[in-house]
């Protein structure tokens, strides 16, 4: 039994494309920047990821929605996506352990999307054109409504959202299945709950503080660690952040960032980032880790990254790992620091697994 389609809807792109389809999730109309995912599964787990925030996600795979929704999977509280745009969608499930169907969950948050779109011929535009915002509509079908409401849409470039997904208040974390070996301070520029779930694992008790969370106050809780998490938007908005990670720096305790945190550890030794042209998103990327040699098949989400001609330039920041497909920075270190970061996500929810060991190297860091 396929799904029942609720109306027609419309996609349309900041340079005029349209694309027609069928509404899925709510009934309405959203805009935002539109992306695409390579990852064969997980829709649940990118659909939920706090980095998404203010994106439409185009999921690459053919068929969405035959595992339905799982709460234990969740890497946010809520859909953290703006729209999302699907081939074939199904609202029959499989897997036994599913609490609703993806079109439930959509429906009751809130979210707009549209199906049996040519997603290939939209990936191919995009990567062609680069990343630019889009709009969908299940109610409106007059392109010059449409195309007013998508001119209000903002750019990802130069926009700080972090701030609108971070805890409000500091939130303590440890698995009292495990014993207790550090403390670690989060900054929280949108979080995923895997790599809370790692440190956790590993006897790290974590206490959660929202974005602008100066570093005197996450001293005051006498950690062992700090970690800087990943998060939506663009890290050159974000210079409160960098004050922190700064301040982290001078006194050179162990830190380690992830994605955001990536990139503000590189904006805070001196080392600009960029928009890419159409980001990096999926579970199959290959990244060298150049310190041992090894490649790694990450996964990965980020639409900024940190200037390689910069890092070679530096003398106090070295590459760690460098993307296989387009040498862009993928890790970096700081000289004469206890920190480091990766651009990718070593927490990799739903896979692959290969970069597991960064959480080990970040225990290491602070035992030593």
């Amino acid at each position: 039994m396929k799904y029942k389609y609720k109306s027609e809807a419309v996609l349309m792109l900041e340079d005029g494309t349209v694309f027609h389809g069928r509404s899925l999730g709510k009934i309405g109309t959203k805009g935002g920047e539109i992306c695409f995912n390579t990852g064969m599964t997980g829709y649940q787990e990118v659909y939920t990821d706090p980095s998404y925030f203010g994106q439409i996600i185009v999921t690459t795979n053919s068929h969405i929605g035959n595992y339905g929704v799982h709460p234990a999977e969740f890497e946010g509280p809520k859909p953290s996506i703006f729209g999302v745009v699907i081939n074939s969608f199904s609202d029959l499930y499989s897997r036994k352990e599913a609490s609703e169907s993806l079109q439930d969950y959509l429906e009751s948050n809130g979210i707009v999307g549209i199906a049996d779109i040519d997603t290939r011929k939209l990936v191919r535009h995009i990567r062609n054109k680069g990343a630019m915002n889009a709009i969908i509509s299940s109610e409106i079908h007059d392109y010059e409504v449409l195309r007013a409401q998508l001119q209000e849409v903002p750019s990802m470039k130069g926009l700080e959202l972090s701030s609108k997904v971070c805890v409000s208040e500091p939130v303590l974390r440890k698995d009292e299945n495990v014993e207790t070996k550090r403390r670690v301070a989060v900054l929280d520029l949108g979080i995923k709950e895997s790599i809370l779930k790692h440190m956790e694992s590993r006897g790290m008790e974590c206490k959660v503080f929202p974005s602008t969370t100066t570093y005197e106050e996450m001293k005051s809780w006498n950690p062992d660690g700090y970690f800087i998490s990943n998060g939506p938007g663009d890290p050159a908005a974000m210079d409160y952040a960098v004050d922190t990670v700064q301040a982290i720096l001078a006194e050179d305790k162990p830190m380690f960032g992830i994605c955001m945190g990536h990139q503000i550890l590189a904006r805070a030794a001196g080392i600009s980032t960029y928009k890419m042209h159409s980001g990096h998103r999926g579970l199959n990327h290959p990244v060298k880790n150049v310190i041992s040699g090894r490649c790694e098949v990450t996964s990965q989400n980020h639409g900024f990254a940190v200037s390689a001609e910069e890092v070679a330039k530096s003398d106090n920041v070295e590459v760690t790992h460098v993307n296989l497909n387009d040498n862009t920075v993928e890790g970096i270190r700081i000289k004469g620091k206890n920190a480091f970061s990766v651009q990718y996500h070593p927490e990799s929810s739903p896979g692959p697994h290969d970069s597991h060991y960064l959480f080990d190297d970040f225990l290491t860091l602070m035992n030593n």
